[in-house]
């Protein structure tokens, strides 16, 4: 009996180590890929995902491809039903044509079955990070990385008492974070070619580059708070006299006074890196740039720490600032839809959501942001926490590339190559914008 049952449990044993030998296998045969662009949180999100291959077995592989290139790498990638992506952190705009065309898979019955709510997580996220259409309940990502366009200045340089007193004999009030654009004009106008500690420095670091996305960014922070629409609320579409209105018109010229009289010289095609290299190299005593990137700054040798200091995008008329950020996706040609759809789950818990956001990447789960002890994990959270409550995204159309391609030379063209007006760039982007959507027979 003794015997017999030493060679049961001996059977038994190997059977369940071949088991799980098996499943070894299978994961180490099918890495998960996850593409992203390559930047400070995707280095987070490397040391994130270890816990996933810890707890699945699953291992990881990661495709990070360069900011300039990622657009064209990647929906090069979808447009082709490549299988090089299994989970894919896309832009925010490329949800619709995403959704439209198969690229992602459409994750409401997971959702569903497994009990991930989008109530759980920031109604703007879930809205320009994970729905088409717009505020529907059709979900194609989960909210995965929250960004928002905002600002940081030289602390340091503020502080200073002699700027301080100038400043305040000069504009009457005192040198410090700006309540309006206008204040922000002020402050770059004040620093414009000053000589601190013996290096020329200029006023504010902003984007200006045409060949992707950067002027239509940038600008967008000064449109919004101006009171630009991209429509009128009751009627899609319907775009004239909102994207060209005479407060979108003075948020316009208000960028582009910005860029004449306060860049860094040869300021003419800038985006996220060159006002990176602005503010690290002490040039700029502002800089325009997403909050995913201060986690980084702030631990600069050289600027970081007590030197600077972080601002969210001021008001005017209104308050607003560009969404950045993105969803994460399942792509529908993934031959490992099974394994990317678990890491979705896994993602999505409260534990590693946490975690996340410590790690420099940026939650968009309720969990994390609205912890009342949220504020104080980082100097710039409490700015974040605002600018997630008040961000308007850029078109979501699968026609978005079109739509893009013509904001960036109608604006490049009026606030760097000073052609025209502000409202014959806004007048032409709005006879362009109607030209693809009647081409798409929107109107």
């Amino acid at each position: 009996m003794k015997r017999r049952s030493v060679v049961t449990m001996t059977v038994s044993a190997v059977a369940l180590l071949a088991g799980l030998a098996m499943q070894q296998a299978h994961a180490q045969s099918n890495p998960l890929t996850l593409c992203w662009a390559a930047w400070d949180p995707a280095n987070a999100l490397v040391e994130l995902s270890k816990d996933f291959t810890t707890k699945t077995g699953t291992p990881m592989k990661f495709e990070f491809v360069p900011w300039p290139n990622f657009a064209d790498r990647m929906l090069n990638e979808l447009n082709s039903h490549g299988t090089l992506c299994d989970v894919i952190i896309g832009d925010s705009q490329w949800i619709g044509g995403s959704a439209e065309n198969g690229h992602y898979v459409k994750l409401n019955d997971f959702f569903d079955k497994n009990g991930i709510s989008m109530d759980d997580f920031m109604p703007a996220t879930v809205v320009g990070y994970s729905e088409w259409p717009k505020n529907t309940p059709n979900y194609w990502a989960l909210p995965a990385m929250g960004d928002a366009l905002g600002w940081t200045y030289r602390k340091d340089w503020f502080a200073r008492p002699e700027l301080k007193a100038e400043f305040k004999q000069k504009f009457g009030r005192e040198l410090d974070v700006p309540k309006s654009l206008s204040e922000l004009h002020d402050i770059a106008q004040f620093f414009q070619g000053r000589e601190i500690d013996g290096k020329k420095v200029y006023g504010a670091a902003i984007f200006t580059e045409r060949g992707s996305e950067g002027i239509t960014m940038g600008v967008a922070n000064f449109l919004y708070p101006y009171g630009f629409q991209y429509q009128a609320a009751d009627k899609p579409y319907d775009m004239e006299g909102h994207v060209n209105s005479a407060d979108a018109v003075k948020g316009l010229e208000a960028y582009k006074a910005l860029y004449d009289c306060c860049t860094p010289p040869g300021y003419s095609n800038s985006y996220m890196q060159e006002n990176l290299d602005a503010f690290k190299s002490g040039q700029a005593a502002l800089q325009m740039n997403w909050f995913a990137f201060f986690p980084g700054l702030y631990k600069d040798p050289n600027v970081g720490g007590d030197k600077i200091g972080f601002f969210v995008n001021p008001g005017e008329k209104v308050h607003g600032s560009q969404l950045g950020g993105q969803g994460i996706s399942v792509v529908s040609y993934s031959k490992n839809q099974d394994q990317a759809l678990a890491y979705i789950k896994w993602f999505a818990t409260a534990e590693v959501q946490k975690k996340w956001w410590a790690l420099g990447g940026y939650s968009c789960a309720k969990s994390v942001l609205n912890d009342p002890g949220f504020t104080a994990t980082a100097p710039f959270a409490a700015d974040f926490l605002k600018a997630m409550g008040e961000v308007k995204d850029f078109w979501a159309e699968p026609s978005y590339a079109q739509l893009m391609q013509a904001e960036q030379k109608r604006i490049h063209d009026y606030v760097v190559a000073n052609q025209g007006t502000a409202q014959q760039a806004l007048d032409a982007l709005v006879k362009d914008w109607a030209d693809v959507f009647k081409e798409d027979g929107k109107i």
